[in-house]
């Protein structure tokens, strides 16, 4: 592979459609480009049609089937699949109803959680996703939340809980082979304000204690990847939001937490990225960061050519000396592992 296949591998891309042509812009993406992963929608927001990847059972099959034999089974196949609120897989649709995370969090018993993810990962598994981005990690700490408590995504107001039922999320899904990645660091749960259509500064409400769920899972070597939140907090950096950061990524969630596995962006084409940074800064600043694998999901913007400029963007870094081509391969190392199918001993 050259340099510029291997950024493709660091990139997980959203498509248009629910099928795939020699001329898609997706297909262009993996043969030429090397694409690492793809993130599946069942709506298409940037041109507010209420269909696109997922339409049925049996298509979606075909679809990832379609991908993955383009890439030579090597795609990371994921989508954002929490249940309840937060489901991209529609009883109108033929696809059976999952509750809420803080339904979920009302069974101490942890029971209810562990059938609704084996359900959940059984149905990934059968579909052919090899990752699920979800469970939320958030701790419940804003009952007015615009994004986290309003569409119920937390499991509890309990740190503990919130720990536990993660827990019990990711172990069935494990059970299944499909991978996890807990979300949205360094915690979303205290915000105000919803980071899809703005900057978010949660300075004045984050507590320390967003952080449990991370270190005692990580501790317990659980946690295969973990999705960084666009959040700015001067307590942890007062420059960069923490997908940008460092400070946030590197230091804390490095280096204090201990986590060694996958960091992923939540979707760079959010407004609170695009409101305030550019493609190109924006890129290499998250890799330089420590982000190893960015996601376009293509839906809330819709570009058939993110994938080349993403990829002359980092290029442009490394020129400029923002970027190394030691950070691009550390990056794809970990893109390769979190590729890798789970084992007997991992789970």
């Amino acid at each position: 592979m050259n340099l510029e296949q291997i950024i493709g591998q660091l990139l997980i891309i959203g498509m248009e459609g629910p099928s795939i042509t020699s001329s898609s812009p997706i297909v262009r993406d993996i043969r030429k480009h090397n694409l690492g992963g793809v993130i599946l929608f069942d709506r298409f927001l940037a041109k507010k049609s209420p269909d696109n990847n997922i339409i049925s059972a049996s298509q979606t099959r075909q679809l990832i089937d379609s991908l993955q034999e383009e890439a030579g089974g090597s795609l990371i196949v994921t989508v954002d699949q929490e249940g309840g609120k937060v489901s991209r897989f529609k009883k109108s649709r033929g696809f059976a109803e999952t509750l809420t995370a803080e339904e979920l969090g009302n069974d101490l018993q942890l029971s209810a959680t562990v059938d609704a993810a084996n359900q959940t990962a059984s149905l990934l598994a059968d579909l052919g996703f090899t990752l699920n981005l979800a469970p939320v990690a958030d701790i419940n700490c804003n009952p007015d939340n615009p994004i986290i408590a309003k569409y119920q995504r937390s499991f509890s107001t309990s740190a503990e809980e919130v720990t536990r039922h993660a827990e019990a999320w990711i172990n069935a899904h494990h059970n299944h082979g499909i991978r996890s990645c807990l979300k949205h660091f360094p915690g979303h749960g205290s915000a105000t304000e919803d980071s899809h259509l703005g900057f978010v500064d949660i300075s004045d409400s984050w507590q320390e204690i967003e952080l449990f769920p991370y270190q005692k899972l990580t501790e317990k070597g659980t946690v295969d990847a973990v999705m960084t939140g666009h959040l700015y907090n001067t307590a942890l950096d007062s420059v960069y939001p923490a997908t940008l950061s460092k400070k946030v990524i590197s230091d804390l969630l490095r280096n204090d937490i201990g986590f060694s596995g996958a960091v992923i962006s939540d979707d760079m084409q959010m407004r609170a990225i695009t409101s305030k940074y550019g493609l190109d800064e924006a890129v290499c600043l998250a890799l330089a960061a420590g982000v190893d694998l960015l996601i376009f999901g293509n839906n809330l913007d819709y570009d058939p050519n993110i994938v080349p400029r993403v990829i002359t963007a980092v290029i442009g870094g490394i020129e400029r000396g923002t970027l190394t081509e030691e950070m691009i391969y550390d990056r794809w190392r970990r893109v390769q592992l979190l590729k890798q199918p789970l084992t007997t001993h991992e789970i």
